[in-house]
This record gives C-alpha cells, structure tokens and sequence, in this order.
C-alpha cells in the first residue's frame, strides 16, 4: 500500500512570522510491490502559513494564498 508521509523540504527564516519556519511538501511512496516507481509529491505547505492566514495583515507568498507565485523558487 502506498504511504503519504509530509516531508520537510527546506527551513527558512520568515520576516512576517519573525521566526523559522518549516516549507514542506507532502509524498506519496509506492507500494513495495511498485519499486520501480518514484515517488510523486502531491503538494507543498509552510507550517506557519494557517497562522499568518489568520493575521489581519495580507498573507506572504509562502503561506500559499497567491496562485501565481510558486512558494519553493529560491529567492537570491
């Protein structure tokens, strides 16, 4: 049977949040049966985005309420 399992994709600081937060993406692993077969991210969070969700201030990229920014481009 396939396993879902979030993973932490990499640890940023946040400037909004004033803390480290966790970017992470949700996997999906095949079944034992299946070990040819990759494994397929399903989707990503921020594990601070709920929070900055219910801030009164505009939610960041990051916390996934902009469509057209991709939160896990690395900024330079």
């Amino acid at each position: 049977m396939a396993t879902k399992v979030w993973e932490i994709y990499k640890t940023r600081f946040c400037k909004q949040a004033g803390c480290d937060v966790h970017f992470e993406a949700e996997v999906v692993y095949p079944a034992e049966w299946l070990p040819d077969t990759p494994p397929r991210v399903l989707a990503h969070r921020c594990s601070h985005g709920t929070i900055c969700n219910y801030d009164a201030h505009a939610g960041c990229v990051w916390s996934g309420t902009n469509p057209l920014v991709d939160p896990f481009a690395d900024r330079s």
